[in-house]
């Protein structure tokens, strides 16, 4: 049998005042209560969401939802659809004897931001170069993801998929 207590606290009273506010408060001599009766809380976060897949395989790939990019001596336009996109790759530099660069960007046309940049260095010792890219990328009307190689012996390579609208509806995989 569950065994009802009452609890006093200014604070706990607070607390509940600041984070349910339309409650508008407790009136004057209304006491908290406990009980020792366990209730289950079901979550119905995720489908109240709009989505049934867990958080964590949320942004998995698949067949059907990835694109794969290779950037070689070129610019390239990787992503223009608004929305989240995980983005995840390899920028390489295969020569120590070519001081090539390489990079992905965001752009709205006329300003542009690296998110990661590969500045090949020549010399002694030899320097040979690879980063890895992992990144979650909200773009949005006129935004999109660049990838640039300055030499055929730097790559951007990678694959994308699109995570969820710009409105944060969630996509599938």
């Amino acid at each position: 049998m569950a065994q009802e207590f009452t609890i006093n606290s200014s604070a706990i009273e607070s607390k509940i005042n600041q984070l349910l506010p339309s409650q508008g408060g407790f009136g004057a001599g209304v006491d908290f209560s406990a009980s020792t009766m366990v209730i289950p809380i079901v979550d119905l976060t995720e489908s109240a969401e709009g989505s049934n897949v867990r958080q964590d395989i949320q942004s998995s790939f698949s067949l059907n939802n990835t694109s794969s990019f290779f950037v070689e001596n070129t610019t390239a336009t990787l992503i223009n659809t608004t929305g989240f996109w995980l983005i995840t790759g390899l920028l390489i530099n295969y020569s120590s004897s070519v001081a090539g660069n390489g990079s992905i960007s965001i752009t709205d046309g006329i300003s542009s931001k690296a998110l990661i940049n590969l500045r090949g260095k020549t010399g002694t010792p030899a320097i040979n170069l690879t980063y890895s890219f992992n990144y979650l990328v909200k773009l949005e009307a006129g935004d999109s993801i660049t990838a640039t190689s300055s030499s055929t012996l730097v790559t951007v390579e990678g694959i994308a998929r699109q995570i969820a609208t710009v409105d944060g509806n969630l996509i599938n995989p």
